[in-house]
């Protein structure tokens, strides 16, 4: 029947695609087929972000898109939350849902398709006490967990706290429960997500902590790999640093948001270390896990970014072992301290400060993978097109190879010959 069938659009980060899949769920559960194509749905869900004025930028182009269509449009998550009121005035918009009540989003919907009436539902991040528990099949061959809700750090650029709100953990009876089902449908690699996974157990009172939810997933699951998510430097614990040493299904890769490489920025920041506690870090994951990879956020032209404090950021991330390096453009966040700084920076200044600190993420991005050249690496075949199939490593690097005789999902060994887009490619050694 037409009417049941649903089209969904996700924006953003790994907790947004988790997020998606959950709500897929419910609609199939429900009896709704999920469709591929726009065309072919009677009801469209846009999953938005707004961690930078990009970002809500593309999310408002994508429900006008979505709503020019003969259908149904919902609009959902983080920019829903931020700007209920603009997402509103767009013509078309049937449905808004923020971070809260996606449990309820079919009969939401169903209650709108009925009614033909428009439906408001965004409450106050603040009223959010515990994890919204949601059923979740993942749809790819790395199975993204998500543990963890919201964020107490306030940093002075970042919207997130005001859409997400504070931290909720989830309790270990519940990842343990998801865990089984994801060994019983035989997932090989589990990525812990959340907004803010390193201050995981803080809303349990300090009873139990990231290295206990790690535990639970390798316990329940046991995983041919276990990624970590993006976790604060300051939380990287002695103990976090020993279980990532000692447990071989831990991928030797973490991303550790610098910011920015000047520490008189990252105060302004409300950043919670100096670049001396973070290059003591990274030095020490160098020198204690074998080939760990280290990626990076950073932020360039923050307002009151002079040219020697981007100079001194420039300096820093030369100097430090990362592997990839993400960069952005400072993005004025309405509500939050840095949007009312002094001394903004224009934006010509940012873009020509990014591309520089682009050029030196390339360069280290490319250096790191030409470590691999000769070597034979593991993979776990994860997309396939055109006879090319692609996955990663342990340590985060993108593998290139035949499809042939190649299934997704599998274990697949790659004798690494050149480099090759955004990684490098191989031979298949059976």
């Amino acid at each position: 029947m037409f009417l049941r069938k649903i089209f969904f659009l996700t924006l953003g980060c790994k907790v947004n695609q988790y997020e998606t899949e959950a709500m897929q769920k419910l609609f199939a559960a429900a009896g709704w087929q999920i469709v591929e194509e726009i065309s072919a749905a009677a009801v469209v869900v846009i999953n938005t972000c707004t961690v930078t004025a990009v970002s809500s930028q593309k999310s408002r182009q994508m429900i006008r898109r979505a709503a020019k269509k003969n259908c149904l449009t919902i609009v959902v998550g983080c920019y829903a939350q931020s700007e209920p009121e603009e997402v509103a005035k767009i013509a078309g918009v049937d449905v808004i849902i923020g971070t809260k009540d996606r449990v309820h989003i079919v009969e939401l919907v169903e209650t709108a398709l009925a009614t033909r009436e428009k439906i408001f539902q965004v409450g106050a991040v603040e009223d959010i006490s515990e994890f919204e528990e949601l059923p979740h099949t993942p749809h790819r061959t790395r199975a993204f967990l998500k543990i963890e809700d919201g964020c107490n750090n306030f940093c002075s650029y970042c919207i997130i706290p005001y859409v997400r709100g504070r931290v909720r953990s989830r309790k270990l009876e519940s990842i343990r429960a998801e865990c089984l089902a994801l060994k019983a449908a035989g997932f090989k690699e589990i990525v812990l997500t959340g907004i803010h996974i390193g201050a995981y157990g803080r809303d349990f009172g300090g009873k139990i902590s990231l290295v206990d939810a790690i535990k639970t997933v390798l316990d329940a699951a046991n995983p041919l790999r276990l990624r970590l998510g993006s976790i604060e430097s300051a939380e990287l614990t002695d103990e976090l640093i020993d279980l990532i040493k000692t447990d071989a299904r831990i991928c030797n890769h973490v991303h550790l948001p610098l910011q920015s490489g000047c520490d008189e920025i990252l105060r302004a920041m409300h950043r919670p270390y100096t670049t001396k506690n973070f290059s003591e870090l990274t030095a020490r994951l160098i020198k204690e896990v074998p080939e760990i990879s280290i990626g990076t956020d950073l932020i360039v032209g923050f307002p009151g970014e002079t040219d020697e404090n981007f100079s001194a950021t420039l300096n820093f991330i030369r100097a430090q072992p990362f592997s990839k390096i993400h960069v952005f453009p400072f993005s004025a966040r309405a509500g939050t301290v840095a949007a009312s700084l002094p001394n903004q920076i224009p934006p010509q200044i940012k873009k020509a400060r990014a591309s520089l600190a682009l050029e030196i993420s390339r360069a280290k991005a490319e250096n790191f993978s030409k470590r691999l050249l000769g070597k034979t690496v593991e993979i776990i075949a994860e997309t396939s097109a055109e006879g090319i199939v692609d996955g990663l490593t342990k340590n985060y690097v993108r593998v290139y190879t035949s499809a042939e005789n190649i299934r997704l999902g599998e274990v697949a060994r790659i004798k690494i010959e050149r480099l090759h887009r955004d990684g490098v490619s191989g031979a298949s050694v059976g």
